[in-house]
């Protein structure tokens, strides 16, 4: 519940660092930032609502472990744009510095 508003204010800052109109390796990171956003509304709190259910009522059965292994794979998706972000923007703060 809290991963969620995080990383719709780190996208708003994203997005107002990039000023009105972004350029270059910004908008490819705004466009990550909202394929990170609908993964984790559209994926992975359904997944983590329906596993926590799920392991609640103790039926850890084979569509436990199907959603369990979608929700990892949506998770890692998220994890690897994450990382690229970071990397960009790294790349960004030392352009703006030479």
């Amino acid at each position: 519940m809290i991963l969620i508003p995080c990383l719709a204010l780190t996208g708003l800052s994203g997005y107002r660092a990039a000023g009105g109109t972004p350029r270059g390796l910004a908008i490819v990171k705004l466009k990550r930032m909202r394929i990170i956003g609908i993964n984790g509304i559209c994926m992975l709190v359904p997944c983590a609502f329906f596993l926590a259910a799920r392991a609640a009522e103790l039926r850890l059965d084979g569509v436990f472990y199907g959603v369990q292994s979608v929700e990892l794979l949506a998770g890692s998706v998220n994890l690897a744009l994450m990382t690229l972000n970071f990397r960009d923007g790294l790349r960004i703060v030392r352009l703006r510095k030479t």
